[in-house]
């Protein structure tokens, strides 16, 4: 009897460690932090350095007891920062008034880098490349904001302005900013969603032939767009390596490249009204192809079944144009009870189940934040309870070492 409980008692002892430290495969699981207009963080008329502090640790414990292991927060919404820049005024969206600096002083990035970090979780400081005025009649513009200072950079198109992509000036300037903040602070990675050329205004030109005339001597308009934005991707790759060789950069495309009615060889069988390729001017394929970028993360916000498109044929397209680098796919957890589909208690279970099935899918990514502490459809509940009751360390990325 005594041998038989020493030898229970072994045993137990034994499995324990596996039980209580086991971990998952390395997977990427992340959120996105959105700023702009304030959609998750720091919440609206919160403009007290402490309070936000308070608010962004509780949003990041959040995460972690789900068991997220990656931020994706937006430190430039609006050609603005969350962290003192040489280039850029403070945001609107973080002290209420653009180039009013936060009270009392602190510096927000440098502060969100070392919680997360603190945390064992990865920080990809997200930025909007080329939106430079979120709205031209109601944004708090600065007087040192570079629309003041170099307005003839800028394309106003709908209620916005943006960079105009072809201009070599702009590129630099991006080419800048981005420099400064890799060569400054521990980031894990630069992140750029999938504004470059905006989503196209039904019966508006985007306003760029003086620069086409200038630049675009020999190509059509189409391919000449491509062409600038592949430019800025190239340029941003070796900046970024340069400064920092163990610095990730990734980008977040629209979920669909180019439909099969006009790619029967690399488009997806989807009829998406817009896509990357033909209007906003992101060959991404290339880009992994080439290796300027470290991972996708496309954004699939799309149901099973959808009919223009449909989730599991882009999780099977995206998984066969990854081109040797890490996919990470973008669900729309905020789409919860939206309608008749996001009310189905499975639709997010599911959609994980599929993407761990598929190869070279490495991840996910939720967009947003907010959404989680709601738990809508019990859906935080289901991560943090079973899919992602077991710590993950990040994807390795090979090329990197």
């Amino acid at each position: 009897m005594k041998f038989f409980s020493y030898y229970l008692f072994s045993v137990v002892c034994w499995l324990l460690p596996v039980s209580l430290f086991s971990q998952a495969k390395p997977e990427f699981r992340g959120v996105w932090v959105a700023t702009v207009d304030n959609i998750d963080w720091p919440s609206k008329g919160n403009f007290n350095s402490d309070s936000q502090k308070v608010e962004f640790i509780r949003l990041l414990d959040m995460h972690q007891r789900n068991g997220l292991n990656a931020l994706i927060v937006q430190i430039r919404p609006v050609t603005d920062a969350f962290y003192p820049s040489p280039y850029e005024p403070w945001s609107e969206f973080l002290t209420g008034t653009q180039g009013l600096p936060p009270a009392p002083f602190y510096d927000p990035l440098e502060f969100m880098i070392a919680e997360t970090h603190k945390r064992g979780m990865a920080f990809h400081a997200w930025m909007n490349p080329y939106r430079a005025v979120f709205n031209i009649t109601t944004s708090s513009i600065a007087s040192n904001h570079i629309t003041k200072i170099h307005p003839e950079w800028f394309l106003t198109y709908g209620d916005k302005k943006y960079f105009d992509p072809g201009s070599k000036e702009t590129q630099q300037y991006l080419c800048n900013v981005v420099k400064d903040v890799v060569s400054r602070y521990a980031i894990d990675a630069i992140h750029f969603d999938d504004y470059f050329y905006p989503y196209k205004i039904p019966g508006k030109e985007f306003p760029d032939n003086e620069s086409f005339g200038k630049y675009g001597t020999g190509m059509n308009k189409d391919d000449w767009r491509r062409s600038n934005t592949d430019s800025i991707i190239s340029k941003l790759s070796i900046i970024i390596k340069k400064e920092n060789p163990k610095c990730q950069f990734g980008i977040s495309p629209f979920g669909v490249w180019r439909n099969e009615s006009k790619d029967p060889v690399n488009g997806s069988k989807t009829n998406g009204a817009q896509t990357n390729y033909d209007d906003l001017y992101a060959d991404i394929l290339l880009w992994l192809r080439k290796g300027w970028i470290d991972y996708v993360a496309p954004q699939l916000y799309w149901e099973f079944g959808h009919k223009i498109a449909p989730y599991e044929i882009l999780l099977d397209w995206w998984s066969k144009h990854t081109y040797g680098k890490n996919c990470y796919i973008g669900l729309g957890i905020y789409r919860a009870n939206s309608n008749t589909a996001w009310k189905d208690l499975t639709q997010i279970p599911r959609m994980i189940d599929a993407l761990r099935n598929t190869p070279n899918i490495q991840g996910m990514v939720f967009f947003s934040s907010k959404t989680f502490a709601k738990n809508p459809n019990g859906w935080s509940d289901t991560l943090r309870l079973n899919y992602f009751n077991e710590p993950a360390k990040l994807p390795d990325m090979p090329w990197l070492k």
